[in-house]
């Protein structure tokens, strides 16, 4: 009897051969060499590969913006603003039309594939996941600028991404983006929350280190002495020192300046803080490097000092700065106190400035953009190399200032070349995300950070809003299809176009491995398996994926319910031989099969012509109960002909069939197919089955690759 296969045989990967059931990505988790996959989106483009890339570049990072807030803001709607405007064209202008929902309350600019759903469904956060890893993103960074933390967001995504890394998988890490200008309530909300209790720590996203935080340290220290008489602007000359005293009484962690740069960038100089007056001890010393302009340039003590006078100088100017002098002649100066426990959370994290604004670039080292308008800046670290960059779908900018996203002139998915074109010049081909990619780049920093993926809902405003473009009815950072910025994809619409195109900026910019050439062997179809032993490489799909899906979705009345999942696939392999091309497939349990609907189904793409058959694939087999056929795919529509039967055999977690070259009209010197499998598909005829039903092998519109050495 022949000696039963263990399918997780040797797997090479551009040229390195890995043990197969050891396979692993760097960090530990099942590698599913996502990046070798092929596929082309609805629009026609391929997604490209190591030819067009090269090899995966090292210390390349991709962070997206990622959105806690759905189901977080009441019960009342969805109100969708597409739907809304389909039924009353003119309701931007009818701010009291019924259709609307309550001034300020969150309106959707579209519906997403997964519905109008809440950020706590585990069907969908698992998805999310899935969708994301296998793009290539390294993290997400969650939105919580508006002081609200969204615990209950956090905790399920994090439950849910926690249980797909223990069963191996790889899944994005998570950070945070605090308020631009008082992050103190939210940092500390956090830290008590996530990271003091040690929750999910395999999913902090750590920088230089440690987890990295989106906040200015600078502004979490409670102040005890605070001068801001701004009245006087004094610059510091070459060789010259400017000081000021002051008592305290009480101990204290850091003291600052406020410093005029007189809107030039670039500036430098020293600040020194000493004990008594301007001759006394020097306590500590700092150079203050990019300053911004009227900034508060503060020097953080390692240990609190303690009560008493003391005096803060600032001197060795480079470039322009200097002081503001209040009527008095005394410096505007304030000094900060912390807590033992924010002392702690002040040494826990890397901080990383945000750069609220979309125009000027960074304002000091250490500090990351979220979204810019094109060219954007490069955002250095704390030594003034280039650090990170963001790359946006869109922008809520008008004519040059910040606006409202339902302005017709803010940069929407087609603006490009500094122009945001009218209705007959949208395409949806995502010319900005590529623009803003192209600069990134560019840059080619250890970071991208890209917004966004999920944020869907904006509240609605007035005219009164005080931002460039407001109107009647005004949205500011999501409004419709062409003007909002989520990459999640949409039901209708633009479907998964700025996924896939996610999909090839990350490729672009991290490299990819080469698509490895198959081993095969002589295969007989007998259910036994042991014959694909040596077989390779191992085609990998996510574990524990199948659509099961049972939640609330918005306000009241919607819940989700998906109950496909049935087989879980998890690993395929192809051979040949001079008249046959075999296929293997493992399932994650013994291969159920229904007389209503089969079992799982194997989907073909012989001449890699996404114009010639239904999404590509040419043939399909297994789509009828019962015995395997084959069919051919007619006119590009979902419906099949002329079936014949071909060679197939199913035992515990296992199926395996043959196909006849000469039926798949393969030509002398072919050498490659692209493959698909697929389980309870609802066959709805839509690339969309891939993602919501069952599940696929290769995850969503992705195909395998068989690439074979050219026969003589």
């Amino acid at each position: 009897m022949k000696t039963r296969l263990a399918l997780w045989s040797l797997i090479v990967l551009g040229g390195v051969a890995i043990p197969g059931r050891a396979a692993r990505a760097e960090d530990g988790s099942r590698d599913l060499a996502s990046d070798t996959w092929v596929a082309v989106d609805g629009l026609g483009r391929r997604l490209p590969t190591a030819a067009e890339v090269g090899p995966p570049k090292p210390d390349r990072t991709v962070a997206i913006f990622y959105f806690l807030w759905l189901g977080r803001s009441g019960e009342l709607g969805p109100f969708d603003i597409t739907r809304i405007l389909q039924a009353a064209p003119n309701a931007m202008s009818e701010p009291k039309n019924p259709l609307w929902g309550p001034l300020h309350y969150p309106h959707h600019w579209g519906e997403s594939i997964f519905g109008y759903y809440r950020n706590d469904d585990p069907g969908v956060l698992r998805k999310h996941a899935q969708m994301l890893a296998d793009a290539g993103v390294d993290a997400v960074f969650f939105d919580v600028t508006n002081q609200l933390t969204y615990p209950e967001s956090w905790k399920a995504l994090g439950t849910a991404f926690d249980a797909m890394r223990r069963q191996g998988l790889k899944v994005p890490k998570m950070a945070f983006l605090t308020p631009f200008w008082s992050p103190r309530k939210v940092v500390r909300e956090l830290y008590t929350q996530l990271y003091e209790p040690g929750l999910h720590p395999d999913l902090w996203f750590r920088w230089k280190g440690k987890p990295l935080i989106l906040a200015d340290p600078d502004l979490l220290r409670d102040d005890v002495l605070k001068r801001e008489k701004h009245t006087t602007s004094v610059p510091l000359a070459a060789g010259d020192k400017l000081g000021a005293g002051f008592k305290v009484d009480v101990s204290f962690d850091s003291a600052a300046l406020a410093t005029p740069t007189w809107g030039e960038r670039g500036a430098s100089a020293t600040l020194t803080l000493r004990r008594g007056d301007a001759t006394g001890e020097v306590v500590a010393t700092k150079r203050v490097e990019d300053v911004r302009d009227n900034a508060w340039q503060t020097i953080a003590l390692d240990a609190p000092a303690p009560a008493g006078a003391y005096h803060l100088e600032i001197s060795d100017p480079k470039g322009r700065i200097g002081v503001w002098k209040d009527g008095e002649g005394e410096l505007n100066l304030k000094v900060g106190r912390i807590d033992e426990a924010d002392r702690r959370m002040m040494s826990f994290f890397t901080f990383r400035r945000p750069q609220p604004d979309y125009f000027q670039g960074p304002t000091a080292r250490a500090q990351w953009s979220w979204l810019e308008v094109h060219p954007q800046h490069p955002f250095p670290d704390e030594d003034g190399k280039p650090e990170q960059v963001s790359a946006g779908v869109g922008q809520n900018a008008v004519d040059g200032k910040l606006g409202v996203l339902s302005h017709p002139r803010a940069h929407g998915r087609s603006f490009s070349n500094g122009v945001q074109p009218g209705p007959e010049g949208v395409d949806f081909t995502g010319r900005n995300f590529a623009e803003q990619w192209k600069r990134a780049r560019e840059i080619d920093p250890p970071l991208v950070f890209v917004t966004g993926w999920n944020e869907w809902i904006a509240g609605r405003f007035d005219e009164t809003f005080p931002l460039a473009g407001a109107g009647p009815v005004t949205f500011v950072d999501q409004f419709d299809r062409e003007h909002s910025r989520d990459i999640e994809p949409m039901k209708g619409g633009h479907g998964d176009a700025f996924y896939y195109q996610l999909v090839s900026e990350v490729r672009r910019y991290k490299g990819v491995r080469p698509v490895p050439e198959i081993v095969s062997r002589p295969i007989q179809v007998d259910g036994r398996f042991d014959d694909w032993e040596g077989v390779a490489p191992e085609f990998r799909d996510t574990i524990g994926d199948p659509m099961k899906r049972d939640f609330p979705g918005w306000g009241k009345t919607l819940h989700y319910v998906n109950a496909t999942g049935r087989n879980d696939l998890i690993a395929a392999k192809a051979s040949r031989d001079a008249d046959h091309v075999a296929f293997l497939l493992q399932c994650g349990g013994p291969i159920l099969a229904t007389p209503e609907m089969g079992g799982p189904m194997l989907f073909l793409d012989v001449d890699s012509d996404p114009k010639t058959g239904w999404l590509g694939y040419d043939f399909v087999v297994g789509r009828n109960p019962g015995r395997p056929t084959l069919e051919r795919n007619v006119g590009g529509k979902y419906e099949w002909t002329d079936p014949k039967p071909v060679p197939s055999s199913t035992a515990g977690d296992r199926l395996e069939l043959a196909v006849p070259t000469a039926d798949l009209g393969l030509r002398p010197g072919w050498a490659a197919i692209d493959f698909k499998w697929a389980d309870a598909l609802a066959e709805t005829g839509d690339w969309s089955d891939f993602t919501l039903n069952g599940d696929a092998a290769p995850n969503d519109r992705f195909n395998y690759r068989a690439t074979f050495p050219k026969a003589d």
